[in-house]
């Protein structure tokens, strides 16, 4: 497993782990937190908050309250219990997983703005890459939803003439194709840690052994579907060769780096939320 650190801001690191197995990052992830809350409480310190990007080896994870029943099939990918909310999910190469270590009481943050930066940052990542690939038509947009956490994918049934859609909160005339992101939280003193899962470029079958987070039949999507992105062969390539090729798609890297962006900029202040969308 290798480790990168990079200070972001005075208040926000991120730090990047490859080929991760995932008991081993949790306990680091709870030994950190648990550090944090200790040096707060005991010498009035607010270290900096710190940002996990994480490359996972294949797991199924299984939140505070999850259910075994939604674990349809046994195979030889782990299944390990965890202390984050919701039901099972799928962590694996070509998924991008980014854990939040943040000081919500520090940031004023709550809960539900937590919740709603995580969302928002995906959707404006997923949005960006939508709108920037020749390949996508243009009514398909990313939107969290109230009733479950998360960003889906939705079409746009009013945009059937070739007019972009407007990619606006309302889920009117909108029908959803899948989710495309997933949620889970735990929160301790104040503090949050585990995160968010978006599917870039993984393969989606090791969904098919579960219920998606706790829902029957939930039809998960990956961006490769939707926007061109480079083979780990293209990314080899002699600059000459690839160039073309590049230009008209996304990287797993440069996707994860347009989520640190945003993230930091939120975490400092300068991306405000969005009204959130009514159930």
């Amino acid at each position: 497993m290798q480790n990168d650190t990079q200070l972001l801001s005075d208040t926000l690191v991120s730090k990047s782990l490859s080929a991760a197995d995932y008991v081993p990052t949790l306990d680091a992830m709870l030994a950190r937190t648990l550090e944090r809350i200790d040096l707060k409480k005991q010498q009035g310190l607010r270290t900096p908050d710190e940002l996990w990007i994480v490359d996972h080896n294949d797991v199924y994870t299984l939140g505070q309250a999850g259910k075994e029943e939604h674990i349809l099939q046994r195979t030889d990918t782990p299944i390990i219990k965890t202390d984050r909310g919701g039901q099972v999910t799928w962590h694996g190469h070509g998924q991008l997983v980014l854990y939040w270590l943040f000081d919500l009481d520090s940031l004023k943050w709550s809960v539900r703005n937590l919740v709603s930066h995580a969302e928002q940052a995906i959707e404006d990542i997923i949005n960006d890459c939508l709108r920037s690939s020749p390949s996508n038509s243009d009514n398909i947009s990313a939107h969290a939803r109230r009733d479950a956490p998360g960003v889906y994918l939705y079409a746009d049934t009013t945009a059937t003439d070739g007019s972009t859609a407007t990619n606006d909160n309302s889920l009117d005339n909108k029908v959803m194709l899948g989710k495309m992101a997933s949620l889970g939280f735990k929160i301790k003193h104040g503090f949050s840690y585990h995160g968010i899962a978006i599917n870039l470029n993984c393969d989606l079958s090791s969904f098919n052994a579960i219920n998606p987070c706790g829902y029957a039949g939930m039809q998960m999507l990956r961006l490769s579907d939707f926007v061109a992105m480079q083979t780990d062969s293209e990314q080899t390539e002699p600059e000459a060769q690839s160039k073309q090729k590049m230009s008209d798609s996304f990287s797993y890297e440069t996707v994860t780096q347009k989520l640190i962006d945003n993230i930091a900029k939120r975490h400092a202040g300068l991306i405000e939320l969005r009204a959130i969308a009514p159930k």
